[in-house]
């Protein structure tokens, strides 16, 4: 049993008869009246966010997990696929268990948090930013980098990241996974 100082983010416990998955976390101490928890939890099964409170010291069913370095192989449509780097075991997963499967690309290695006591996987954890090739985009106008104006870019996974107006076809970026923004532009 874990209690309320043990939240934190990725965090597995038991909930309403569901595992979720903490994906953000607030202890409020206010003035007046005891401290309590906010959270934001992601179910595993189904993809559903939560918002709730939790009452400070109440007890959580936490979940044993395991993680696990998979690398990413293809998607399908219905499912992605993985590949254990260790003993090259694949699994495959439905879009609901991954955070933002629209930055992912083929070959890239990412954990997958597995269930202790049955061997399921509940979730994948991508790197915190992944480097993508931008395949369309507006032309770039030169000098064009006094204000903050933003522009959307299709990456070579498919997914529409809004960038700065200096960015052209071909560059490479680093994309925060978390949020699905845009972080640089990768010289090589």
């Amino acid at each position: 049993m874990a209690t309320t100082s043990d939240i934190r983010n990725g965090l597995c416990i038991r909930y309403n008869n569901d595992i979720y998955k903490i994906i953000e976390f607030l202890h409020v101490k206010p003035g007046k009246g005891p401290a309590f928890v906010r959270t934001k939890m992601r179910s595993v099964t189904n993809g559903k966010v939560l918002d709730n409170t939790f009452s400070a010291g109440h007890k959580l069913e936490d979940v044993r997990v395991e993680t696990h370095k998979f690398q990413f192989l293809y998607n399908d449509g219905a499912y992605y696929h993985f590949m254990n780097t260790e003993d090259y075991t694949q699994i495959q997963l439905q879009e609901s268990a991954l955070d933002n499967p629209g930055l992912m690309k083929e070959g890239e290695v990412v954990t997958v948090i597995i269930n202790a006591e049955d061997n399921m996987p509940l979730s994948v954890e991508m790197p915190a930013s992944v480097v993508l090739e931008v395949t369309a985009t507006e032309p770039g106008i030169k000098g064009n980098t006094a204000t903050n104006a933003t522009k959307p870019a299709t990456v070579e996974t498919g997914a529409i990241v809004n960038v700065p107006l200096f960015i052209n076809e071909g560059d490479k970026i680093k994309v925060e996974t978390e949020k699905g923004t845009y972080k640089e532009r990768v010289k090589e």
